[in-house]
């Protein structure tokens, strides 16, 4: 269960420190004072420069850390207050910081071959880094090995037994590894093209963390072979929850949110029709609220947000926000931000990339 939003805040305070506060404007240290949660996000300054923000559940910025590129995804680890921000694919530099105090971060690099997929997660104990790879000469999706023990130092890889994989997350007893292999190939000589729609293979799979053996992998269904699995998140159970983005005819009405645990099939939502239209067949980020029994979805193209019962799978709210891009569980529903600059209450003058992270 998520604790209390005071208990957050009041130890983030205490983890933060006299030299880290007495930084911090008169205005950030009342933001910080007054908000119900803390999150980090990238963020595109209004100069064009890169960072990461913290920001309250208010959207008020208390402090920037800077990037040397733009950053995508980010991960969080509760056991060591380490966050670290991956670059957007295909980017090659990861950078790691504790966004309570005014240490040097660290930017580690991938390894000659590879290159970041914008996404990862530590292991429960914070003591190793997991990050999708890409080995594009190879066109097989690996899973970095970094060793938070000895400033990141890459100590392995192992196969995520699929193309293209995205956003990946650890079991909370660090047991497994999820992983959601998009299905897509890319070469860095290409950019960000796709180049095999009409062969795609997406699928999620769980991998034993330890030796990096595949223990059980979902293909989609044929007919949906052309959507591709992009983000995962896990409930208060274990059970996993996806996101998917289609690469089919626009016209198409497919499946773009399901779940499933160990032992199980693939499951979809059924959304309402004109959900999945809101939806524009892209979700860009999904969240599990773990206190409230709710799942979370953005989607930048269609401009909207949704909240569904995790329970039911009944769609509980459906919120119109302009390039609505990430999503991250709040004290009540979901703390969501856009590209636009908006993040929940507040506009600031900065573009919020696809994904936040809760670090408190």
């Amino acid at each position: 269960m998520m604790r209390s939003a005071a208990i957050d805040r009041r130890s983030f305070v205490k983890a933060a420190g006299i030299g880290f506060l007495a930084a911090l404007t008169p205005k950030s240290l009342m933001a910080l004072e007054r908000t119900d949660a803390v999150y980090a996000s990238g963020i595109r300054a209004a100069d064009g420069s890169f960072a990461v923000a913290t920001v309250t559940e208010r959207g008020e910025v208390v402090d920037q850390v800077a990037l040397p590129a733009r950053a995508h995804g980010m991960a969080f680890s509760a056991a060591t207050g380490m966050t670290v921000a991956f670059a957007r694919r295909p980017g090659t530099y990861a950078m790691i910081f504790d966004a309570r105090n005014k240490r040097e971060p660290i930017v580690i690099n991938s390894i000659e071959g590879r290159h970041f997929y914008g996404h990862g997660a530590f292991s429960p104990d914070g003591r190793l880094l997991y990050a999708s790879e890409n080995d594009f000469d190879g066109n097989r999706g690996m899973i970095g090995l970094y060793d938070a023990t000895n400033r990141f130092s890459r100590i392995g890889e192992f196969e995520t037994y699929g193309i293209g994989p995205h956003d990946m997350t650890v079991s909370d007893d660090g047991r497994l590894l999820i992983v959601a292999n998009g299905g897509i190939e890319t070469h860095p000589d290409f950019g960000r093209t796709k180049l095999n729609l009409g062969e795609m293979q997406p699928s999620l799979v769980l991998i034993d963390a330890t030796t990096g053996a595949l223990i059980e992998k979902h293909l989609l269904p044929a007919q949906w072979a052309e959507l591709s699995t992009r983000h995962v998140d896990l409930d208060d159970k274990g059970r996993i929850w996806f996101a998917c983005q289609y690469e089919g005819h626009r016209k198409d009405l497919p499946p773009l949110i399901g779940h499933f645990a160990k032992g199980e099939d693939l499951s979809f939502i059924d959304l309402p029709e004109q959900t999945t239209r809101r939806l524009a067949n892209y979700v860009g980020a999904i969240a599990v609220n773990r206190s409230e029994g709710l799942v979370g979805v953005t989607s930048p193209k269609g401009g909207a947000s949704v909240t569904i019962d995790a329970r039911t799978g009944k769609v509980l709210a459906e919120t119109a926000i302009q390039d609505a891009a990430g999503i991250a569980p709040a004290k009540s529903g979901f703390a969501v931000s856009s590209y636009d600059g908006d993040f929940l209450s507040t506009r600031s003058d900065v573009a919020w990339d696809q994904h936040i992270v809760r670090i408190s």
